[in-house]
């Protein structure tokens, strides 16, 4: 076949005959451009990437040793497949000790996954068929939606704003979506916003998915790194169990985003409907990886480690943000920042810039100061800074914090009042 031939049988979920010759740049594409020419442009010169979106340090120690020992062991080496006892026992414990989540079985309302991403790609098939809707926030991570479209189905987008504290408005949901719709994906604390929920807001959920019969996903990849008091889960609300599942990642609470393993709690129909999908889709997470995060879940006075120091830099990054013009608030948890891009910056010999867009705030920062961020425009713009900056130490960090606020310093910002 010719290549012709090839395009012409691309499926339409990924763009048919046309796939591939989209000129779109993806933004995340375009800050790793910006990069590069802002390094061209200054050759040796270090960019703050406030960025990240991962954590800047490996696993602890005794988590690796962990593995490697697992590792060693002959029974572990085959197809992992659903997994066996270990982490689900693990997870269930942790569920009970560190969310407050009463009366898991983890035998049939627990499973493991190769990280959220995996989950949320694989659960879609288990619910959604052509025409039914997805209701999720923007913005949001989108990949739950992504794989709903593949089979058909269609998204809503709930805004996510600052007046209503970055929590999706139900009321707002269209009465002929709102009867098509299936499932309702939720993520607290939440990736960009940072924003937490609350169990008022949680149990108004379990009632409106109870009244509209939907299923609830929620994403609680940064459920246990919050700044203050216990993570809050989704499953501790009286009813969860009845409409939704919880995902957990070891990803951001333990260091180890390229480990790929979490897990599925929750109701066991839609537990066992996601494992019968999942074993056609993967054999599973190799044992030792799953055998090291049941040790993880085991000690969560590892992620109080992490979450202490994300406070301690959160804390200066505001006080730094705050200095030069920017609303900036310490979030309750996860390691994300998120603040109103300005509109305008005003250089000391007069010239002012005036931005449209978060992204065009963005690719300024980039460029001109050597500082990158993401930018989000979804629901206004906003700007996402993370503390998760590379930093060898504390005195590190507060040198690099420094120098961000003296990168930001020579300009005055200036944002819209409302």
């Amino acid at each position: 076949m010719t290549d012709t031939d090839i395009q012409n049988l691309f499926a339409e979920r990924i763009g048919g005959s046309q796939y591939g010759k989209s000129t779109a740049i993806y933004k995340f594409a375009k800050i790793k451009n910006a990069k590069r020419a802002a390094l061209a442009a200054h050759p040796g010169a270090e960019i703050i990437d406030m960025g990240v979106g991962e954590p800047d340090e490996m696993a602890f120690p005794e988590v690796i040793a962990e593995l490697s020992k697992e590792a060693l062991k002959p029974e572990n080496r085959g197809y992992a497949d659903n997994g066996d006892a270990a982490l689900k026992e693990a997870a269930g414990r942790y569920l009970d000790r560190v969310c407050g989540v009463k009366g898991i079985n983890p035998e049939t309302e627990v499973i493991h996954s190769i990280g959220s991403k995996a989950a949320l790609s694989i659960l879609p098939a288990t619910l959604i068929n052509p025409d039914d809707y997805v209701l999720m926030t923007t913005p949001g991570y989108p990949v739950f939606g992504t794989h709903a479209r593949y089979y058909g189905g269609r998204v809503h987008n709930l805004p996510l704003t600052s007046a209503a504290n970055f929590l999706p408005d139900f009321d707002s949901i269209p009465k002929e979506v709102l009867n098509k719709a299936k499932v309702l994906v939720l993520n607290y604390p939440n990736n960009p916003t940072g924003a937490s929920a609350t169990p008022e807001f949680f149990a108004k959920t379990v009632a409106f998915a109870l009244k509209n019969k939907l299923v609830v996903i929620h994403d609680a990849a940064y459920a246990a790194l919050v700044f203050e008091g216990k993570p809050l889960s989704f499953l501790a609300t009286p009813g969860a169990k009845e409409v939704g599942v919880e995902l957990h990642s070891t990803s951001k609470s333990f260091n180890m985003t390229g480990w790929r393993c979490g897990f599925v709690a929750g109701n066991a129909l839609l537990v066992k409907a996601y494992g019968d999908v999942k074993d056609n889709s993967d054999s599973g997470q190799f044992l030792a990886i799953q055998h090291a995060a049941a040790y993880c879940f085991g000690h969560p006075e590892i992620t109080q480690k992490i979450a202490a120091k994300y406070s301690r830099r959160m804390d200066a990054l505001v006080q730094t943000l705050q200095a030069v013009g920017f609303q900036a608030a310490k979030p309750k948890g996860s390691f994300f920042l998120y603040v109103k891009a300005p509109k305008a910056a005003l250089k000391k010999n007069g010239a002012r810039i005036e931005f449209k867009t978060a992204e065009d705030v963005s690719q300024w920062l980039i460029m001109e100061k050597l500082i990158s961020t993401v930018p989000w425009d979804d629901a206004g713009p906003y700007l996402r800074f993370s503390v998760t900056f590379v930093a060898k130490d504390q005195t590190d960090e507060k040198r690099v914090l420094a120098e961000l606020g003296n990168r930001l310093g020579d300009v005055r910002f200036e944002f819209c009042l409302s």
